[in-house]
């Protein structure tokens, strides 16, 4: 197939739309106005030195992976097995033209998070950036991740609003003592019910502290927090839950349910 010119690589860049992921398609930029200014490759260059700078034998999903720049990014350092997933048809088409652009040989697929069991398949490196904030479900999704896809390392960013204090959060706590729910490094998952920054897929901002405990809570071991938003992780045993709470706490004669002790 004959290369595009830069005409008309930039007529096929407007047909696909607006585009989130600011690119450099051989001298066309996707996004040049950008509101967050060249980005994701302005917030990737304050943390691309956590990733290993040879994937060469290594697979890799991108979650939630839009026009497909963390996907190049990792084809760029030699990964062999390169799959980006998304539920946007737009993004999807974009990214299948950006990686056309580029000669990059990696598969997008239509795929929601809550789906990740039909791959069948585990990666050495999960991508999962900028997408737990859009979820209705984030804690589900990053159990799914850690049951179904990760074989190896994942690297994760949320959008996170309130304190970055982390407050050292106790193993149990009384039923009677509140006051460390009001501190504000406590783990917090603000929810938003109606919009955020004119976007209603934004349905929730954790704290730093929330973000790191989720995390932890999905069976991950954070290895490196290279950024504020943005933490770099081990798949870990599956958290034993049992073994972290042997009985049912009781107030009263009942548990926590509502139902007879």
């Amino acid at each position: 197939m004959a290369e595009l010119t830069q005409d008309q690589i930039r007529a096929r860049v407007a047909e696909l739309g607006d585009w989130f992921h600011d690119m450099d398609l051989k001298g066309v930029r996707t996004a040049p106005n950008h509101f967050l200014h060249g980005y994701p490759a302005s917030k990737f260059a304050r943390f691309s030195h956590a990733l290993p700078a040879d994937m060469t034998g290594k697979s890799v999903l991108d979650i939630g992976c839009n026009a497909g720049f963390y996907s190049l990014e990792m084809k760029r350092r030699g990964a062999e097995r390169e799959l980006g997933v998304d539920f946007d048809d737009p993004y999807l088409d974009q990214a299948r033209f950006a990686a056309e652009v580029k000669e990059a040989d990696i598969e997008f697929r239509k795929l929601s998070v809550y789906d990740l069991a039909a791959l069948q398949e585990r990666f050495d490196l999960v991508i999962f950036m900028g997408v737990l904030y859009h979820l209705r479900h984030p804690l589900l999704a990053l159990d799914l991740i850690h049951e179904h896809v990760a074989d190896d390392l994942l690297l994760f960013q949320s959008m996170q609003r309130g304190s970055e204090e982390v407050f050292p959060v106790e193993e149990d706590y009384p039923f009677e003592e509140q006051a460390h729910f009001d501190a504000p490094g406590y783990p917090k998952l603000h929810f938003i019910e109606h919009r955020y920054a004119h976007d209603w897929t934004n349905w929730w901002a954790p704290n730093a502290a929330c973000s790191a405990a989720m995390l932890r809570s999905a069976g991950f071991e954070i290895v490196d927090h290279p950024e504020p938003e943005v933490f770099l992780c081990r798949r870990g045993p599956p958290p034993k839950l049992g073994a972290a709470y042997p009985a049912r706490a009781t107030t009263n004669g009942h548990d926590s349910s509502g139902d007879r002790a």
